[in-house]
């Protein structure tokens, strides 16, 4: 068998259909709708990935961590995601910070009137 971390060549592009695909092979499911069920997500969220229209996100790599036994970065090898790291920008950080915060009390107080 190929060892999934030999898979960060350069010939390899981001595609999260190998993953999906490699995952519904390795537990033995049927279709994504399976899968779906198995990561407790709707199966629109796994049509959305498959077609890049939305991003997987780190909840649901620990899901399929965890129901599949591999590790993140042999997960992260088979959609062909090659970065090392991940980063935040300053401008990320703050709008998340901000998003996160709670209302101070006079605002919240407005906003019930």
């Amino acid at each position: 068998m190929i060892s999934l971390l030999n898979l960060q060549s350069d010939k390899v592009k981001y595609n999260p259909n190998h993953l999906f695909d490699t995952l519904i092979r390795r537990l033995h499911l049927k279709n994504d709708a399976a899968l779906a069920k198995m990561l407790d997500v709707a199966p629109p969220v796994i049509s959305k990935i498959r077609h890049l229209r939305l991003p997987i996100g780190a909840s649901l790599m620990i899901s399929m961590h965890e129901i599949s036994g591999l590790t993140i970065k042999e997960l992260r090898a088979l959609m062909g995601d090659k970065r090392e790291t991940f980063r935040i920008t300053d401008s990320q950080l703050k709008s998340t910070l901000a998003k996160s915060r709670p209302k101070s009390k006079e605002q919240s107080m407005s906003h019930q009137y």
